[in-house]
């Protein structure tokens, strides 16, 4: 407990006026004495991002048909697909990420990413929360870790997930469902896209709307005194910032793609991922500090080389138009971007095709706040079976995104239970991926 607080909780005294007095004798006002406390705690680092977009990547996509091709394995291993060039020296992604190619001097991209879980639900969760599944304890995704832990700017929801949560995963575990994201209900993609619930119904004034709050708070306030519970601390919190959302003209006109210009929507691509992609950049500008999108079906157990055709060139020009939007707009320094799925796919093609579930290797791709540029990071051996360098830790990879986002992950948060949990068990922050 500070100074200023014992003082005031506590009946005035002469020891604690003498206390108070001593705040004049340091030459403080009391207002700069307030706004000394408000401030960040010494030592506190300032977080390299504000804000993090996750886009995740459902059914395993394959290494090597996306950032670790590998042209000189045996056909059986490297598939029929060929390579381009990218920015890095001497490095190559698939054929189909040209764009990407092209900025790859402003990412990183991980190519040891390792963990022994080759289900999709359990693979998900570990790239979702940093931790295994466990059947005594659901755990918080890092998007409603950073809603926990950063809380509501400018209005607005602090996790948000585009067009939906994709999975409990994504969710707010053992923490308050307060904490979960929201999500827009459908896709920004399809014609005539808007955000149901966020406008007034035309019947209902402002005025009448600001009475229905103030009737809402005296009710809230009866039933708190009788009754608690996460439900009802969660829909008073949902409720609260609905009316925030609502009332804030800025804060709805995130949500609006149409306000965007054609032309910056033309360069994202009028399809699935470009108008994901543009939405999460609208809400990271608009004060968003988590966004959870997805994209695509990459459980190619069969055909994978049409099946990565059919969908990578639309990744391709959204991603690499993300990255160069937010440098434009000097966002991206402020920005983290994290490209994952659940696990990679078979070092070998199989009899149809395709590619089976394969967790002991695979890729992320980071780039922006705080992140390296054109680097790779780690490696995996000559068929894309295993780590050969730096393998990187589930643990590792949110204990970096936390890092990143100025959180820190060896804090204990409370489970219902109270029960002190750390945010990530055992991990550390690769320093290396680090500018």
């Amino acid at each position: 407990m500070n100074l200023l607080s014992r003082c005031i909780g506590s009946p005035l005294n002469r020891r604690n006026f003498l206390h108070v007095g001593a705040i004049g004798a340091l030459g403080l006002t009391l207002d700069q004495y307030m706004r000394l406390q408000a401030a960040e705690p010494a030592g506190k680092k300032k977080p390299k991002a504000e804000a993090c977009i996750h886009i995740f990547l459902p059914g395993g996509q394959a290494h090597q048909e996306s950032w670790d091709p590998k042209p000189f394995a045996p056909v059986e291993y490297r598939g029929q697909m060929g390579t381009v060039k990218t920015k890095i020296e001497g490095e190559v992604f698939n054929e189909c990420l040209v764009k990407t190619a092209a900025i790859a001097n402003e990412i990183t991209v991980c190519r040891a990413m390792t963990h022994g879980e080759a289900a999709h639900e359990r693979g998900t969760h570990n790239m979702f929360t940093g931790y295994r599944p466990s059947p005594a304890l659901k755990f918080p995704s890092i998007g409603s870790v950073v809603s926990h832990e950063l809380g509501v700017r400018n209005n607005l929801p602090p996790y948000v997930a585009v067009p939906t949560m994709p999975a409990q995963d994504a969710g707010s575990g053992y923490l308050s469902s307060s904490f979960a994201p929201f999500s827009l209900g459908s896709d920004p993609a399809n014609g005539g896209f808007k955000v149901q619930d966020l406008a007034l119904p035309g019947s209902v004034t402002p005025e009448r709307f600001a009475s229905r709050r103030t009737m809402l708070d005296a009710v809230n306030g009866h039933f708190a005194g009788k009754e608690k519970s996460d439900n009802l601390d969660a829909m008073d919190t949902f409720y609260q910032r609905a009316y925030g959302l609502i009332s804030s003209e800025k804060a709805r006109e995130a949500f609006d793609i149409n306000k965007e210009d054609a032309k910056v929507r033309d360069e994202y691509g009028r399809n699935t991922a470009g108008q994901r992609m543009l939405m999460a950049r609208r809400l990271v500008e608009g004060g968003v500090r988590f966004v959870t999108m997805t994209y695509g079906g990459w459980d190619l157990h069969g055909n994978i080389a049409p099946g990565t055709k059919n969908q990578l060139p639309q990744f391709d020009q959204a991603f690499a138009t993300l990255v160069t939007d937010l440098k434009q707009r000097g966002m991206l320094d402020s920005t983290l971007i994290m490209v994952s799925s659940e696990f990679g796919r078979t070092p070998k093609i199989n009899a149809t095709a395709g590619r089976d579930h394969w967790p002991k290797v695979f890729s992320v791709v980071l780039a922006g706040g705080g992140i390296k540029k054109g680097f790779i990071y780690g490696k995996s051996d000559a068929t894309a079976s295993e780590p050969d360098e730096d393998g990187l830790t589930v643990e590792d990879l949110a204990h970096t995104v936390y890092d990143c986002l100025g959180i820190d992950a060896d804090k204990k948060l409370m489970s219902p239970g109270d029960r002190p949990i750390d945010i990530v068990r055992e991990g550390k922050t690769r320093k290396e991926l680090l500018s």
